[in-house]
């Protein structure tokens, strides 16, 4: 039988199955405010939340190109988990093991809070905390497995933080074609983001913040935003684009606009979901170097996503959600694999988003009152509850408050540039050259492939 054409791109299956939201008024020409943020997506869109609750009288508005959530906050995964992107040795750094153990604690508090935040706010987003399952499918999956565990207990994570399963526990819960063992973690949750993304909007904008879209910011400079609908004059200025950061002049070699793609099937029919199992919303990840991620979603489709073509040269954007054929191929290919019952599912949709990456690929959260420029992000993928902690704590910041938040690892970090083209694109394409051969050779393996250590080193991860 034939298979549907799949969709590809038009934003994200998120939105066709919510529609895409009528857009609002641009920047109606120059303004003053106490406090401009430029983008709108995830991290702008909670800071000006918490900013505003924290002090009402505060004139507060957010600078956004297309609308609010268009870029990774309506496209990515639907993770809402406590994984934080970096190394944690590079935030040790300044702040010792206690400071990390922190900072991860606080990831997963922000689990719960965003949690308590859509209850309270009444925002529909298909939430539902069942955790996270990453499973192992071959044994230097398994060594790794081991690893990431035992780097949990060192950075303070109790035995009920993560626990290691057998097969038949990870079978009990979702069935994975190859897999050996799994680690479950209960600080997870299901989201569906547009969903997220779009009512956290609505709320914001209901407490009084302007939400200017249409609008291009160019330039960002202490004092002001520039852009083509006027100037934005504020003594607090927030940059907070994540993966479009590069839009901005002078931002081009900060952060690496990496590119990640998924799939979403039609809804599973009852013989492939009986095969299946997964009855419940844990979300999906694994031990490979090329990882994917995935979830069940509300209405029984598998969603799962993972890179394609990693960067664009010149650290140019796919801003419209079409991926490459080659990658729709390559992830329904692996979701056959890890799910041989999907082989008779449809996928119906494809897209791609944009995240974040910095040269040691760790986040950042700062804010300057010298300049009074601030930013947060570099979340490498890891953002969807990042981002709330992100904007409390850039809230703090601003309103120069010293609290836990302010005093986290990751607040105040300098990193150092990317290279200069060719050399960060020829960097990226090798590393994930690397990547996927180390996942080849590793099937023959029972331990990491060398070739991704090189990789690693290559990179700076």
């Amino acid at each position: 039988m034939t298979q549907p054409a799949v969709r590809n791109g038009g934003v994200s299956f998120w939105y066709a199955q919510i529609g895409l939201p009528e857009p609002r008024r641009p920047l109606p020409g120059d303004i003053e405010l106490d406090v401009a943020i430029v983008g709108a997506g995830f991290t702008g869109l909670w800071a000006a939340y918490y900013l505003q609750r924290s002090q009402p009288d505060l004139r507060i508005a957010l600078i956004e190109k297309e609308f609010a959530g268009f870029g990774a906050s309506g496209r990515n995964g639907g993770w809402l988990s406590a994984e934080l992107a970096g190394t944690r040795k590079r935030y040790a750094r300044t702040h010792g093991i206690d400071g990390v153990a922190a900072l991860l604690r606080a990831m997963r508090e922000a689990v719960d809070e965003v949690i308590s935040v859509a209850e309270a706010q009444d925002i529909d987003a298909d939430i539902a905390k069942n955790g996270l399952l990453h499973v192992a499918r071959n044994p230097a999956q398994v060594e790794r497995l081991e690893e990431a565990l035992a780097e949990e207990r060192y950075w303070g994570a109790g035995p009920d933080d993560f626990t290691r399963l057998t097969k038949d526990d990870l079978d009990d819960r979702v069935r994975v074609n190859g897999a050996r063992a799994a680690i479950y973690t209960p600080h997870c949750a299901r989201v569906q983001p547009a969903k997220l993304v779009q009512g956290l909007a609505r709320v914001v904008e209901g407490s009084g913040v302007a939400i200017y879209e249409q609008t291009t910011a160019t330039e960002i400079r202490s004092g002001e935003v520039v852009t083509d609908r006027g100037r934005v004059s504020a003594p607090m200025v927030l940059r907070c684009l994540e993966g479009f950061t590069a839009s901005i002049k002078g931002e081009r070699r900060n952060w690496l606009p990496m590119n990640s793609s998924m799939i979403v099937t039609e809804p599973l029919d009852d013989q492939a979901r009986d095969e299946i199992g997964w009855e419940r919303a844990e979300l999906l990840g694994d031990f490979a170097h090329a990882y994917m991620y995935a979830q069940r979603t509300v209405d029984n489709r598998i969603a799962l996503g993972g890179r394609g073509v990693p960067y664009r040269y010149g650290s140019r954007t796919d801003d419209r959600g079409a991926t490459q054929e080659s990658t729709i191929e390559s992830l329904t290919g692996l979701l056959h694999d890890m799910f041989p019952p999907t082989r008779g599912v449809p996928v119906t949709q494809a897209w791609c988003g944009v995240l974040g990456v910095p040269r040691d690929w760790c986040a950042t959260v700062e804010v300057n009152h010298s300049t009074g420029l601030g930013t947060a992000g570099g979340y490498v993928g890891s953002g969807l509850t990042t981002t709330n902690l992100a904007g409390r704590t850039l809230a703090d910041l601003v309103l120069r408050r010293d609290t836990e938040l302010t005093r986290l690892p990751w607040v105040g970090r300098h990193v150092r540039q990317w290279e200069p083209e060719p050399l960060r694109w020829l960097g990226v394409q090798t590393m994930y050259t690397l990547y996927r051969a180390a996942d080849r050779r590793e099937q023959e393996l029972n331990h990491t492939s060398r070739i991704a250590r090189l990789g690693n080193v290559l990179t700076g991860r």
